[in-house]
Formats: structure tokens, sequence, C-alpha cells
């Protein structure tokens, strides 16, 4: 983390600093633009939990914990339609972990047991993006959009044994997008900061009466997304 920072620094000093006027003042009067992003992210639900949860195997309370995890955006695609208006396109590979936590009472003795996901995503998320105009090599911008999400490691078609269930959750997810960053302009690329929340659409829960998805009515995503980006 302490590297990152030192990283982010001289690159915004670098575009602060230039005593010459703007780095690559045609930047956006070119209509296309390709680059990369790379961020982490933490990844948790928004669950909804039926009425009475301890109806179901005596389960007191469930814990939904979130971990960190990375994505990998290559190609960023960018269509500037004005100088302060974008459509970027930015598919994406991503991987992600949480803990389900389940406190529950077994033979009369209060016990946790745990549970853990490890999506790994393929997203096609469309974005509008609307940047405030530079400020010698500086610039503000907000953005929004949806997207597409496919699990790879989706567990949804495994058989479930008895004796050590899984928590099933759906290939598919469908989600949207609000955020904002800052764009540095350098003398040969843009290098920006960007931090995003994601928020699924449906439901990912396959209900099939386990331990584990039981005492549960939904689960929706949700992940928080910091990124650096670099376009040209």
């Amino acid at each position: 983390m302490k590297s990152l920072l030192v990283v982010v620094l001289l690159f915004a000093s670098s575009a602060f600093g230039q005593r010459y006027g703007k780095n690559i003042p045609s930047f956006h009067y070119r209509n296309w633009h390709f680059g990369c992003m790379l961020g982490t992210n933490t990844t948790s639900y928004n669950a909804v939990f039926k009425s009475n949860p301890m109806q179901y195997d005596s389960i007191v309370n469930i814990n939904i914990q979130s971990r960190p995890g990375m994505g990998i955006h290559i190609p960023l695609i960018s269509y500037n339609a004005q100088e302060t208006v974008h459509f970027r396109f930015l598919p994406s590979i991503s991987f992600h972990e949480t803990n389900f936590n389940y406190l529950h009472y077994k033979k009369g003795r209060l016990r946790t047991s745990s549970y853990r996901t490890e999506p790994v995503n393929l997203n096609f998320p469309l974005f509008v993006k609307l940047n405030t105009k530079r400020i010698n090599n500086f610039s503000a911008y907000a953005l929004g959009g949806a997207g597409y999400s496919l699990d790879l490691s989706s567990n949804a078609d495994v058989q479930q044994v008895a004796t050590d269930p899984v928590l099933k959750l759906k290939k598919h997810d469908f989600t949207y997008h609000v955020g904002g960053g800052f764009d540095f302009y350098l003398p040969y690329f843009k290098f920006g900061l960007e931090i995003k929340t994601s928020r699924g659409i449906n439901n990912l829960l396959i209900q099939d009466d386990t331990f584990y998805s039981s005492p549960l009515e939904s689960l929706k995503s949700r992940m928080w997304w910091f990124s650096i980006t670099f376009e040209g």
C-alpha cells in the first residue's frame, strides 16, 4: 500500500509540476482512447434473512465478512462524445472472496461454522463518464453505468452432499455502478485514480434448503473498487 501511495504522489506531482503548459493538449479532441485499469476490491452481499432464522439449525446470527480481491481491466476503451462526456467499455476479470460466519447451537453448545465464496468474474460494464474541464494537467470526473458478470467458478451445478453442503450462487449477475475519480495528464499518457461501488440487481442465492442457504431469503452482490488507470 505504501508503494502504491508513492507511485500516486509521483504521478500527481508530475502533473501539477509542469511549467511549460498542458501535457498532451489534444487528448480530448481524439474520438477514441485505449488503455488499461488495475485495482483492488472488497466484496460482500446485501443479505435478506428469513423472519425467524432460529428455526433453521438453531442459527443465532450470520455475519458476512468482506475480504480483499483484485481486478484487471484490459482493454479500457473510451469514446469521447464531447470534451467532457465520454463512454467507457471496461471488460475485465476480477477475483473476490467473502466469508459467511454462522453462529449456531450444536449439541447444546454455541459454535461457529464458516463458508467462503470465491467468485472469479468476467465483467462487461458500460459507463458514462462526465469530466470537469481541464485545469492545466488535472480534471475530476463522475461516472455511472451498468454491467453483466459471469462467475467462472460458480458452483450452481454442483451436486449437494449432505455431510458437506455448499452455498450455491448463480452464475449470472447484473449490476449498476456509481463512482468518481481524478485524471492527471502526464507527458505521454493520462493517469487516473478512481473509486466506485457496484450493486447487484438480481438475487444470486440458489435456495436448496441446506444449512447455509435455509436462513437466507436473498443475496445480492455489493462491491467497492479502487482502481488506477493508464490511458493514451
